[in-house]
């Protein structure tokens, strides 16, 4: 918290974490595997963080993914914004291709 113009504290902005889960050879769109708010999120992200998985923050689409039962497909208001992340993860991780449906470029599926 932290002190306002009027004397009163203002709530500092609460983070939220949201993590995927997504099979490019599955016929499932991708789930929300878990979800957290301040503490919580804070955890996601160093369990990320310590499994060398590549974070994207986006607090808009956060926002939408958190309210999704964890287990649950993402839903279809989401897709093309999560499409767009998961193109930058398997890009940066060298798969782009298994996501496209191909090859990896490290070698073949």
């Amino acid at each position: 918290m932290t002190p306002g113009d009027d004397g009163r504290e203002q709530d500092r902005e609460i983070p939220i974490a949201v993590a995927l889960e997504y099979d490019p050879r599955g016929p499932f769109a991708p789930k929300v595997v878990a979800t957290g708010k301040g503490a919580a999120a804070e955890q996601i992200l160093r369990v990320a963080f310590a499994n060398g998985v590549k974070v994207r923050e986006d607090a808009s689409l956060a926002e939408i993914l958190s309210v999704v039962d964890v287990d649950s497909e993402i839903p279809l208001e989401a897709f093309a914004a999560v499409a767009e992340i998961l193109a930058y993860v398997y890009r940066v991780n060298g798969r782009l291709g298994e996501l496209l449906g191909g090859h990896t470029e490290k070698g073949t599926q």
